[in-house]
């Protein structure tokens, strides 16, 4: 029996930390949350001072009579979930769960899973944090109140099987408000000038560019004119130093945009990867909005930057957390030993982790020390500048390790780097004068790292929220993660070259997105349906005041329950009044037209499987006349479609032509655009469209299936109902309706009936 019984919430954690307890320990692993409320019921007692109502899942409840037991062995139970008010919340749950005796129970925390973390975790054991645990509490009540009552009501008034959530519904008002002003952004144009210029050497060049923008065509030949009668000389050249100074260690919120950018992992990604390095003893804890460093990382860092690259490279920084009441304000996300800069395991975990070395590294290193050089270029007796700009390095000191990336790298200006050597009042010869025809940039849409850093800036949600809030908004299908594919744009191109000026028009595509958040029909009109009957919840001041009164729960300077009443009394007579709103329309329907055919009203809404177009309306009195419906084609929108588009969806199914005596008919399904043929369903590609689909198109699209088809089918032992199968990640086994992984270094074609039914029978038994 061991004297000792360590629970901790993840099992590579308990294997982690039961490498460094001896044999008086023994750990295991609460997977997670043991108990929660109750799943498909309010469960919260609003009369009973708002009483949580807890129950451990079916799936849970062998655990816990297992951790029951060994409870009553154990002399002493040490609660070691997470660090942070969800861990704390988990030790009170096991300690209320199971019946743990306030004697022999303590709890440890550490922020990261080394043997001297453990060891010092072991010497200063504390009681259950109550406020921390109550702070939790109160955000998952209200949370649960928000989704009961606002829920319903959009099943009446929207769509069956809508959901919101006080998080959520924020982060989706924030993308549905940037796609609006997308929409109405107009675009004005400019000209940027700049000019190739000849030094007196008749060989060197340098380039700069006109101090302000032209307005337009007449503007740049007016300019250019002058131009060409103008002398060029260099009037000024000034010379100073800059400093830059490396970025704090990461937050989780820096962590998720930084690899985002630099290695395009999605929050969601970035969590989980992080987990498993801080699990496996890697890094400290990744929930986390402290940039603090403890003297031990600090020391730890001296000595790796003295060592590797000198102690001119080293430069002590001591970074404090700005934000009152900082949640898990420890320590920033570093690794727990600096003197290893690379670590095994998969190339995910690798680039994670070297991400937040070298992140680590930098932020203790010496400024990077450069020159700023700016030429300026007298135009005749124009009041109006070319001017050249260069930066050189003169010592890289961060920069040696590492620059942190920003989300528009593509559109800043490049530097133009080392420029020659010039002289005041030194003639210049134009080699050429351009002037391109610019425009403004509309509002980019957020990527999943750039709406974490308008929460964090908005005070909305915590390390531990950004990133299921994002998950949950995709997963409610009310954003798309995708693409946008642009528009073809004419510009001019004016140039002054040799006396002479030219003038063309180029094509360019603008406004083209890859991998951003974009709202989906549904998620605008459940946004304005929320923004209309519940502006307060749906305000960013109110949410982001909901989280500071978390954290005084947390502090233990507000009590739970009398926040919650506040927000009830608030909250549920809005409810009540938007239940009994009688409209004459569902919510987000409107017409966009008459049909010219029937002469019956054309409308846009959102149907059961998504948004359609309606043509005429059910009539009690005429029970022939029944309205039309058709579904919009991905990238059409209920807010956008023209009447004309919305036509045209009636045109399907339409007849494509004939193959192998059976008809082939394009239509749209629940599922997307199809091709359907003798009785299948083909699916037909982004790059086609079931309105212009040819006969040859529709019939390379069944062969390509059918060969696919083929492919996928490897065996079929009929007798037996087994057949090996070629899957999305490789051969398997299949029989009678559940799949068997196929071992490694396994030729599936080789396979015979008695190995299969081995395979199955082993991964039956584990």
């Amino acid at each position: 029996m061991q004297k000792n019984l360590v629970i901790v919430e993840s099992p590579a954690k308990a294997k982690t930390i039961e490498n460094f307890l001896g044999k008086d320990y023994k750990v295991m692993s609460s997977y997670g949350h043991i108990r929660d409320l109750k799943a498909k019921e309010f469960s919260v007692d609003v009369e009973h001072n708002y009483a949580p109502l807890y129950e451990i899942p079916a799936a849970k409840r062998k655990l816990v009579s297992e951790l029951k037991k060994a409870a009553r062995e154990a002399e002493t139970i040490l609660l070691a979930s997470d660090e942070d008010r969800e861990g704390e919340a988990i030790a009170w749950h096991l300690s209320e769960a199971l019946g743990l005796d306030e004697k022999h129970t303590q709890r440890i925390v550490f922020h990261e899973i080394t043997k001297n973390a453990i060891l010092h975790a072991l010497e200063t054991p504390r009681s259950i944090d109550i406020n921390l645990v109550n702070a939790q509490q109160a955000r998952r009540v209200l949370d649960r109140i928000v989704g009961f009552e606002v829920s319903p009501v959009l099943w009446r008034k929207v769509k069956p099987a809508l959901s919101a959530g006080r998080v959520q519904s924020v982060a989706v008002r924030l993308i549905v408000e940037r796609e609006r002003e997308i929409q109405q952004f107009t675009t004005e144009s400019s000209y940027r000038v700049t000019a190739m210029f000849i030094l007196p050497d008749g060989e060197t060049l340098l380039k700069a560019e006109l101090n302000r923008r032209l307005k337009d065509e007449a503007e740049v030949r007016e300019f250019l004119a002058g131009c060409s009668a103008a002398d060029f000389a260099v009037e000024d050249i000034t010379t100073k130093p800059v400093r830059k100074s490396p970025a704090p260690p990461f937050t989780t919120s820096t962590l998720q945009q930084e690899a985002a950018r630099k290695l395009s992992f999605s929050v969601s990604q970035t969590m989980m990867v992080a987990q498993r390095l801080y699990e496996s003893g890697h890094i400290t804890y990744m929930r986390t909005d402290s940039v603090n460093l403890s003297d031990f990382a600090l020391a730890a860092s001296q000595e790796a930057i003295c060592r590797t690259y000198g102690e001119k490279y080293y430069k002590l920084r001591k970074y404090r957390t700005k934000s009152k009441g900082a949640q898990e304000a420890h320590e920033a996300i570093r690794p727990t030993g600096m003197e290893t800069p690379e670590i095994g395991g998969n190339s995910q975990e690798k680039r994670l982790y070297d991400l937040i070395y070298k992140r680590t590294i930098a932020c203790q290193m010496a400024d990077a020390e450069l020159e700023h050089t700016t030429i300026s270029i007298r135009i005749g007796e124009m009041n109006e500048k070319f001017v050249a700009t260069g930066e050189v390095i003169k010592f890289n000191g961060f920069l040696h390790v590492y620059k942190e990336s920003l989300d528009d790298e593509t559109e800043k200006e490049q530097d133009n780097g080392l420029l020659p050597a010039v002289k005041p009042g030194e003639p210049l010869i134009p080699k050429e004068i351009l002037a391109v025809e610019r425009f403004t940039q509309r509002p980019p849409r957020y990527t999943e790292a750039s709406l974490v850093r308008r929460l964090e800036e908005l005070g909305i949600g915590r390390p531990s929220t950004y990133a299921p809030t994002i998950q949950t908004i995709q997963n409610r299908e009310y954003v798309i993660r995708g693409d946008r594919p642009g528009e073809e744009r004419t510009f001019r191109v004016i140039s002054l070259k040799d006396g002479n000026t030219t003038s063309v028009q180029k094509k360019e595509t603008a406004g083209s997105d890859r991998n951003k958040l974009l709202p989906t029909d549904i998620g605008i009109v459940v946004n304005d349906f929320l923004m209309k009957y519940f502006p307060g919840m749906m305000d960013y001041n109110f949410t982001a005041s909901v989280e500071k009164e978390f954290d005084a729960i947390a502090e233990g300077e507000l009590e739970w329950t009398k926040a919650l009443d506040k927000f009830y009394k608030f909250f549920h007579p809005i409810v009540e009044a938007t239940s009994s709103v009688k409209t004459e329309h569902r919510v987000g329907e409107r017409q966009i037209g008459t049909d010219p055919k029937s002469g019956e009203p054309v409308y846009v809404k959102i149907g059961r499987y998504g948004p359609i177009v309606q043509i005429g309306q059910a009539n009690p009195a005429d029970k022939q006349a029944k309205p039309r419906f058709a579904s919009l084609m991905k990238g059409q929108s209920i807010e956008t479609i023209t009447l004309e588009e919305a036509l045209k969806l009636f045109d399907l199914p339409r007849t494509v032509g004939e193959y192998e005596g059976e008809e082939i008919v394009a239509g749209i399904g629940r599922f997307g655009p199809f091709v359907r043929h003798n009785g299948k369903f083909i699916s037909i590609p982004k790059t086609l469209s079931p309105l212009a689909v040819t006969e040859e198109e529709a019939i390379q699209l069944i062969e390509e299936k059918r060969k696919k088809e083929v492919q996928r089918h490897i065996k079929n032992f009929e007798s037996e109902g087994i057949e090996i199968l070629n899957g999305r990640y490789g051969a398997y086994l299949t029989q009678g309706g559940k799949n068997y992984r196929i071992p490694k270094n396994t030729d599936p074609e080789k396979l015979t009936l008695e190995d299969c039914k081995k395979i199955i029978a082993s991964s039956t038994k584990k």
